[in-house]
Order: structure tokens, then sequence, then C-alpha cells
């Protein structure tokens, strides 16, 4: 019995005597190796083992939001009418026909995938291995199960001491990174052989584009990855799998098929494509993960990648443009193609899991660990970074990231250890299971690519203000200023939102709201005064602001009307008339409108997806909502700044032109005070004012 037949079976029934039968979790048998697992049994153990525990209540939580997300969507559903069902599936149509048009059949992908690779290797370096289930990892957290093990449900990110009761003879091996990179590299050499340009997704995955060298020897790709799955077991003594297709999606999802140490080749034909997509499980496609499917399967029936293409209407009608989109091109069996441009990375990062503990100097030894091997990493990448980010995950599974800009790169353990310290000890005390480290924003000069000078951050917007200067004098009215406020893309662990490509997920969920790693790549340091920026607080949220007694922020407007009053002795503003007072406040009259309106910016529809982008945080995700507020804010700040700036100059230009005729009239002219002088004046008058002093 499939798992939406057993959860539609225990809501109906109200049978409270198999309750494992309703606990879903990321331990499902998707993997290659585990479609003979006993999915009930696994299920139970898991169920039994985990009840009681923290992560049991993380996952209860992410459940009960995935449940009120498919309650809300058949809401929406049902609030369809005839004609918008219409109007939805023509626009369906259109865009299938659209995409249709785009299909490139002229490339051949390769996507080869070692098989159970960290286990492999640990099983090469002591052969007595071979042929006993293992896992390399802990009692805490496994990072991979050889396929002896894998027959008994044990997989990946699972608990090690919950695979031991799955497996009792299970064998542990501690991990051992540099054995894994050693092995890493002497794959690399094979796949360039074949592709100098191949894209390696991790230490045991690549994609290949095989065209050019299946034309050269005039072989067809079956014969070329035979080849070089062979040449891959000479040079390492390790197997892998190959999958073969006109895109990097199909080749990923046919790398699958025949693992471990096979391979499958989907010929480049429309036909071909189409019947291979039919039938396929959505599970199998990557970006689609345990929600998502529960999404699609419970509010729409979507089961098989074919089904996309039979519900396109209800499709466009619920979601975003892109993952629509996204959806549509599954149906298709669509993916990349083109070789991508070659980009240069935006972080580096480490992290690792533990058994929970609040034992300072064990953390501190996690932390020192962590500092060498990133160092190492940027070392080895000639590359020195500005922006520090620690990131933690509490023994109740809650992930929080603080981060620092520092005036200078770094790149040495004694450095990056000393700032970490400083950042986990606002911490502490605290129960950890995982401490991360990323370095970002790096000496770009060293790598050949200029800086980009026109992003600004949020102290750059707001101490070129003239306002930032006076506000700083009156102990920050507007509150505190954010350093340092960008997104960045982490090549290791974060992807790009509007990217559907199969190795940009990571193998994440596309609709799980748990796994945003653009927001964990957010930098918000915050200082309360400009002269402190790079110390370290925490995030401006409700709950931090209680703890630390701050005033409670006011809108830029309403922080500048209260200075304005208090000095208003002080503040002399002339005007020659009223005619040309209201073309300056013209000028500034959408910048006034905008700034009063920031509290408008952003709105979660169902009290969860954001109206801007469409991604999706629960109401229990306060840091992380307010983070997410503050990019869009930084966003529309920015491009107030750039129109500001094009106005500004525009203004000077018409000024200076009228000079030379104003210049005379002007000496024999006396300027009378403007009589809303007396009082509080309007905003914009004030920085029309302020810009011209400055």
């Amino acid at each position: 019995m499939g798992e939406k037949e057993i959860e539609k079976g225990d809501s109906s029934s109200g049978d409270s005597a198999r309750p494992w039968q309703s606990y879903h979790t990321v331990y499902t048998n998707a993997k290659p190796g585990m479609d003979g697992v006993d999915k009930e049994k696994v299920q139970r153990i898991v169920y039994e083992m985990s009840k009681g525990s923290k992560y049991f209540e993380n996952e209860q939580r992410k459940e009960a939001f995935t449940r009120q997300k498919i309650e809300s969507m058949r809401a929406q559903c049902a609030k369809l009418t005839a004609a918008d069902i219409s109007h939805y599936q023509t626009m369906a149509n259109k865009r299938t026909s659209e995409l249709e048009a785009t299909r490139d059949l002229s490339r051949i992908w390769l996507h080869v995938d070692m098989d159970a690779f960290y286990a492999a290797v640990e099983t090469l370096s002591n052969p007595l291995l071979k042929g006993k289930p293992m896992a390399v990892g802990s009692m805490s957290m496994i990072s991979t199960a050889n396929y002896e093990a894998r027959r008994f449900g044990v997989r990946a990110a699972m608990p090690g001491f919950i695979a031991r009761k799955l497996c009792p003879e299970l064998i542990f091996v501690p991990t051992d990174f540099k054995k894994y990179t050693y092995f890493s590299d002497l794959t690399r050499k094979v796949f360039q052989k074949y592709d100098p340009n191949f894209m390696a997704t991790s230490l045991d995955e690549a994609f290949l584009d095989i065209t050019d060298i299946c034309k050269e020897r005039g072989v067809n790709s079956g014969e070329i990855a035979e080849e070089l799955r062979t040449t891959v077991y000479e040079e390492t003594g390790l197997t892998c799998s190959a999958g073969v297709g006109p895109n990097r999606l199909l080749a990923k999802v046919c790398s699958d098929i025949n693992k471990p140490n096979g391979q499958f080749v989907l010929p480049n034909d429309r036909m071909a494509v189409m019947t291979f997509i039919s039938s396929l499980p959505i599970r199998k496609i990557g970006g689609i993960g345990k929600v998502t499917e529960h999404i699609l399967s419970d509010v729409f029936g979507i089961n098989t990648c074919e089904d996309m293409l039979q519900k396109g209407g209800f499709v466009c009608a619920l979601f975003s443009h892109s993952t629509a989109e996204f959806f549509l091109s599954v149906g298709l069996g669509l993916g990349k193609t083109g070789t991508p441009q070659l980009r240069l990375r935006k972080s580096i990062s480490n992290e690792r899991t533990f058994a929970a503990t609040g034992d300072e100097a064990l953390l501190h030894q996690k932390l020192c660990d962590l500092a060498d091997m990133l160092s190492a990493d940027m070392q080895k990448e000639g590359l020195s970074g500005r922006t520090l980010t620690l990131k933690l995950k509490t023994s109740s599974f809650e992930v929080r990231t603080r981060a620092m800009t520092l005036q200078q790169y770094i790149c040495s353990s004694e450095d990056i250890l000393k700032y970490a310290s400083n950042l986990l000890k606002a911490e502490l005390p605290i129960s950890l299971r995982l401490i991360g480290l990323r370095l970002s924003q790096f000496n770009e000069d060293k790598v050949g690519a200029p800086s980009d000078t026109t992003q600004k951050t949020l102290t750059d917007f707001l101490l070129s203000r003239d306002t930032s200067r006076k506000l700083d004098d009156h102990n920050g009215s507007l509150g505190a200023i954010i350093d340092d406020h960008r997104f960045t893309n982490d090549t290791e662990t974060g992807f790009p939102l509007d990217s559907h490509e199969i190795y940009g997920y990571n193998g994440r969920d596309l609709l799980d709201s748990n796994h945003l790693p653009s927001l964990n790549d957010t930098n918000h340091a915050i200082s309360n005064k400009a002269g402190e920026i790079g110390k370290i607080h925490e995030p401006l949220n409700n709950e931090t602001a209680n703890e630390t007694n701050l005033p409670e922020p006011k809108s830029n407007q309403n922080a500048v009307s209260e200075l304005l009053e208090s000095d208003s002795p002080s503040v002399q503003i002339t005007c020659s008339s009223l005619d040309e007072e209201n073309k300056r406040a013209n000028l500034l009259d959408d910048e006034a409108v905008s700034t009063s309106n920031q509290s408008e910016l952003l709105m979660w529809v169902n009290d969860y997806k954001c109206s801007l982008c469409g991604i999706e945080l629960p109401p229990s995700f306060v840091e992380e909502r307010q983070e997410h507020f503050d990019f869009h804010l930084a966003e529309r700040l920015q491009k107030e700044e750039s129109l500001n700036d094009t106005r500004t100059i525009k203004q000077r230009h018409r000024f200076s032109q009228k000079d030379n005729n104003v210049a005379s009239q002007s000496k024999r002219k006396k300027h009378k005070t403007c009589p809303k002088a007396k009082g509080r004046i309007p905003i914009d008058v004030f920085f029309v004012k302020s810009s011209k002093n400055f």
C-alpha cells in the first residue's frame, strides 16, 4: 500500500492503532538499492525510535505545515470556476507549445554517479568490509550506506541509532574527506578526457557533454558510457553508474535506473523521450521531494510526469509562473542542454553534524576543526573573504545564522577561528547538533573579475543620505544600521530560486520551505552606530528587541519628522517662490510615497507565501520572515536610489543652465523664509534642501 493510500486509510477510519502510518519522514525507499525494503517496517521503527525527541517534534511541525498548505490549495482549487479552469488551461496549452518549440535533441549528455561513493572508498581501503552492511558516519548521523545496508532500510542522512535498530549488524566507519577528495580527483581526471568542460556537481557526480567525442570516434553514446565506466574502475578500483539522454535532467534520471555498476541510454528521439517520461514517477525528478510529491499527489492527483501536462491548467492556476513552467517542462521531458557559463564561486563553506551537546569546550573544538577545514579550502582556491557566517542547528532543530563583515580579507584558520568564536560566544549557553562556517565576499581581483561597483549595501545607502548624518547624532532614531545585507549563491549548499535544473537543487525539495538556502546566505549583522559596523548583534526581530530593550522600530518618515520637530529652530529652509518649491517637491514625490509605504512592501498570502516572489515560509519562521522582508526592502531601496541619482543629475543639469540667467536677478532679490519652516516641514522639502547643502 502506498503512502497516499496509507494516509487516506488512516484518516478515514480514525484508527490510531498504527500511528506510524501517518508519520512521514525523509527516510523513504526512494534511493537506489532500496526497492525491496519493507517500507512499513522502516516507518514503524523510525516512529518508535523518534517519538518524544526534538526531531520528532520538528517533523510534526513540518507535517502540520504541509497539511495546512495542502488544505489551503484544495480550498483554492474548489473556488475555481469553469471559466477560470478554461482560462488557465488555455494558458497551459500555450506555454506547453512554447516549451515544445525549444526542444533540443542535438546534444548527448552523460551523467555519471559513483556507487555509494564514501562507503566504496572505505571498502577499497579495508577489504574486510566487503559484503557486510556498513555505513560511513556515526551513531548520530550517517553520510552514506553501502548496498548491503540499504536492503535493511538504512540510508544517508539517517541517525545512526535508528540505522542500528534496523540493522543490528551494521558496521560504522568514521568519515575521512581527505580520502574521498583524493579519489574524487582521480575520477575527474578520467572525466576530463571525455569532456574538458565537464560539470562536477559533487565529489561523486558529474555531467559530461559527449556529443563531440561520439562524432569524432564514430561510436554511439552507449559505447562511450561503457568505456568511461571501465576507465574509472581501472584508475580507481571503484564502480560507477551512467545515464545518457538528450538533456541533463533526463541523463540524471537514467543514471539511477541500473544502479549499481550499470548504465541506461535514452535515445535522442522525441517519441522515445515522451514514452519514457509518461510513466515516470514524479519523485524521480530532481527538485521534487517528499513535500512537493505529497502536494502534487494529494491536491491534484499528479503521480507521474505525464499527469503534469494533463493537469496543466490547475498547475498554472495555483503555482507561480516559474514553478508552473518547471512542472510543464518535466511533463515534456525537457531540460538544460547548453554548457553553462563559468561562474565564479560566491562562497566556500563547511559544516558538521554531531550528537547534541551543550559542552562549550566540545563546541569550541568543533569550531576549531571547521576553521581549519575552511582555511584549507580557501587557500587551495587562493581566495580570501570578508564576510564570515556561522550556521547553528540547535538540539530542537532550530537553524540560526549569524554573520559579520570585516574590514580586511581573511583566510587563515587563526583569523577565522577568532571571529567565529566571537559569533558563537554571543549565542552561549546553547545546545547544538550542527555547526557550519562560510566565507563569502571574496577578493575577486585575485581571480581576475572586477567587483560589482553598482551593488551597494544598506549601510552604503543609509550613510550616503544626509539624514543618516543627523540621525546618528540623535541616538539612532531610525533604529540600527544593517551591515552588508546581500544574498549570495553558495556553490556548495545553495541554488538560485529561479533555477529548476536538476543539479541546481542539490537534492532538495522544490516546495519544502524548510530548505531555503538563500535565507541562510543573509548577512544580517547589526550595529547601533555607524562607527560600530562589524560588531556582533542579534538580527532585529520582535523577540530580540524585547530582550535587548531596543525601542520599537519607527518608519523612516516618522523618525525624520520627529527629528525635524526637535530641531526646527536650527533648520532654515528658504524658498524663492511656491512654484519653485512645488517643482522641487515633485522631483522626489515617488520616493516620499514609497518610503512611507514600506510596511506595505510585502504580504504573506494565506499566511505563508510571499506576495512578491512566492517563497513559502510558515508563521513560526519569525526570524526568517524578518530577513526575507529585509531582502525585499534592500532591493527596493537600491532601485529607488538608482532612480534618485538619475533625477538628481537631471536636476543639477537643469539648474546649471539657469545659473547664468538668474545670477543677476538673484542679487537684487531677497529670499523670504518659508512659512512652513516654523513648524513641521514636508520630508521631501527637507531632502531637497539637504542635498543642496551637502
